[in-house]
């Protein structure tokens, strides 16, 4: 014991100590500094010092070239009481590290100084088996998880294409899932959408699918907006969601939609469908075109099909709201490569995808560099589908 005290002594006399104060109101992320925490996973899990980086002292050798990789980085370095955070930053120092702290009493001192910290969020035990197979994956585990817990979705329609992307959403785990449709279930609705039952021929679309999304999940909450989106309602609805699912089938609210979605910077995740073909994009605003760079203008009225005499296979939007789930769920977790900038096109009849590239259009009237958005003069359009003439 007393060679060890012996070290310890040694080792602090070779490193520069400061206090809980001074690391609170000067030696902050926010001024230069990084927070090194060395503590075990435990003692990380019961609360830890915010924007701190985790890295227990064990593995320190080992992993400190790759979790810190500037080593003129100024870092302050602590543990439960200051003597593992001495001899990591002696550790660091003969490392090349040239610019260490250790911070004197550690978290015991911050905690009993009153100071504020964080204590991570873990996905509770009784979610752990809904999720799993999410778990195991490395792109998600429990970190992409619980993003997808706190993240804000919005469905605008729920019918064909807002059934399966809203089930397989609420599925995945979405926290919040927000349905707008004025509309009420028809029974010729049940042929393809999913969200609706028997028993809900006559009542709210936007009702009927809240009974089915928290039979699915009850973690998840839905909201429902029972409203036909104007100029005068759009933007508060979708100003609070992380990302816009779209699956309208009139051109009046997609264009509603894109260009509330660029005024306010939210990604749009397209899909229509029409007969056996389908198609789906992904538009992020000014990273990529968006649905003006795709239909600068409406298709004419006389040349679109009424949504009553288009006719859709059934098991089609199936196959095209997935799609919007998975991309969706690729925004909210920024992995993989989304349909920014492409064009995806799909041919039931044939079982074939086709991808088009998209480029933004410099004349757009919505992301362009002389666009001028104004909501309010949008045209009501003929409820027509939208078709890409992709066929040939």
């Amino acid at each position: 014991m007393s060679d060890f005290k012996e070290l310890l002594n040694q080792t602090k006399k070779q490193i520069k100590e400061v206090s809980v104060q001074e690391v609170r109101d000067k030696l902050t992320p926010d001024n230069g500094f990084t927070l090194l925490d060395v503590r075990e996973g435990d003692e990380w899990e019961q609360g830890h010092l915010e924007k701190a980086i985790f890295l227990p002292r064990g593995f320190l050798e080992v992993k400190a070239d790759k979790t810190l990789t500037d080593k003129n980085q100024p870092i302050v370095v602590y543990c439960a009481g200051g003597v593992r955070s001495a001899l990591a930053a002696k550790t660091l120092q003969d490392l090349g590290y040239s610019n260490v702290y250790s911070m004197r009493g550690g978290f015991t001192e911050w905690k009993n100084n009153g100071l504020p910290f964080v204590i991570p969020e873990k996905v509770g035990k009784d979610q752990m088996a809904r999720y799993s197979r999410h778990l195991r994956i490395p792109e998600v585990g429990e970190k992409g998880q619980l993003k997808l817990l706190r993240s804000k979705v919005l469905l605008v329609g729920a019918g064909g294409l807002g059934s399966p992307a809203g089930v397989y959403l609420a599925a995945s785990g979405v926290g919040t899932i927000g349905l707008v449709d004025y509309d009420v279930v028809d029974e010729s609705n049940l042929q393809r959408q999913i969200l609706h039952w028997t028993s809900s021929v006559g009542i709210p679309k936007v009702d009927s699918a809240r009974r089915t999304l928290f039979e699915v999940n009850p973690d998840v909450k839905v909201r429902s907006y029972p409203v036909h989106l104007d100029a005068s309602n759009i933007l508060e609805i979708i100003e609070e969601y992380d990302v816009i699912v779209s699956g309208s089938d009139n051109f009046t609210t997609a264009y509603m939609v894109n260009d509330a979605a660029v005024l306010l910077k939210k990604p749009v995740v397209y899909g229509s469908i029409f007969r056996f073909d389908g198609q789906a994009s992904t538009f992020i605003p000014y990273e990529g075109p968006c649905f003006r760079c795709l239909y600068a203008t409406a298709t004419p009225p006389e040349l679109a099909p009424s949504c009553d005499e288009a006719g859709v296979l059934g098991v089609l939007p199936g196959v095209i709201g997935l799609i919007q789930a998975t991309e969706a769920i690729k925004v909210l977790l920024n992995i993989g490569t989304t349909l920014s900038g492409r064009l995806l096109v799909y041919d039931a009849l044939e079982m074939s995808f086709r991808q088009f590239k998209l480029r933004r259009d410099p004349a757009c009237a919505a992301c362009g560099p002389n666009a001028h958005i104004d909501l309010k003069s949008i045209p009501e359009f003929v409820c027509a589908v939208q078709t890409a003439s992709t066929r040939g």
